[in-house]
């Protein structure tokens, strides 16, 4: 069977899961204010090998969300699946954090942007189609009422943004998804899947999260 776990920490969301084939099979996770990463990281690992009944040498990889996101939060997860991959000789997968995040919606039309939330007005945003194919590359922008102004269509916005996003995001066109607010290790499982059959892995030695700024204080 391939076992793949898979880790985000890119947001408060401290989140791991344990997938088989693709499939998520055990999830684990917690969203606080305080960024309790570096206290339930290792906590939840531990806890989903135990509770699936299966042992770290029956793993085929680790997966990581690969940022935008929290500097620090970033840095726990990165440390950890290097940790593992290092020790057990395994293999390691990133995953795109917008695009785990976009995965969330179930709509089957218009657009959808998922955003991470940055500082005041700021966030990190891609555009995917229904399909869930990123169609706008991943960016930080200050949002304004001009923001996705030239798209008429339906846009599902999903993050942790949406709260100041809805100040100046008000033609009807824009649908906020409220439910939706972090990136989860559940719906890593797929992607991290695809990745792994293509042998899509990453130089554990070279590889740095997605930053895409200098640093991001974790609030």
């Amino acid at each position: 069977m391939n076992y793949i776990l898979n880790i985000e920490t890119a947001t408060k969301n401290c989140s791991v899961s344990l997938a088989k084939e693709g499939k998520t099979i055990i999830c684990k996770e917690i969203a606080e204010l305080g960024y309790s990463h570096a206290e339930k990281l290792h906590v939840f690992i531990s806890e989903i090998i135990s509770e699936a009944g299966i042992s770290y040498a029956d793993l085929k990889a680790v997966a990581i969300s690969s940022g935008p996101g929290s500097y620090t939060g970033l840095r726990i997860g990165v440390s950890a699946a290097k940790g593992l991959c290092f020790a057990l000789g395994l293999p390691m997968i990133s995953v795109d954090t917008l695009t785990s995040l976009a995965n969330q919606v179930f709509q089957t039309d218009g657009l959808i942007i998922p955003m991470i939330d940055a500082r005041r007005m700021e966030v990190y945003s891609a555009i995917f189609d229904s399909k869930k194919e990123m169609i706008r590359a991943v960016k930080a922008e200050i949002l304004s009422e001009n923001s996705f102004s030239s798209i008429t269509e339906k846009i599902y916005i999903v993050g942790d943004s949406s709260e100041k996003a809805k100040t100046v995001l008000t033609t009807p066109n824009f649908i906020f998804l409220d439910e939706i607010q972090h990136p989860s290790a559940r719906e890593m499982s797929l992607l991290s899947y695809s990745k792994f059959r293509k042998s899509d892995f990453v130089d554990l030695a070279y590889f740095e999260p997605y930053y895409l700024k200098d640093f991001m204080f974790a609030k």
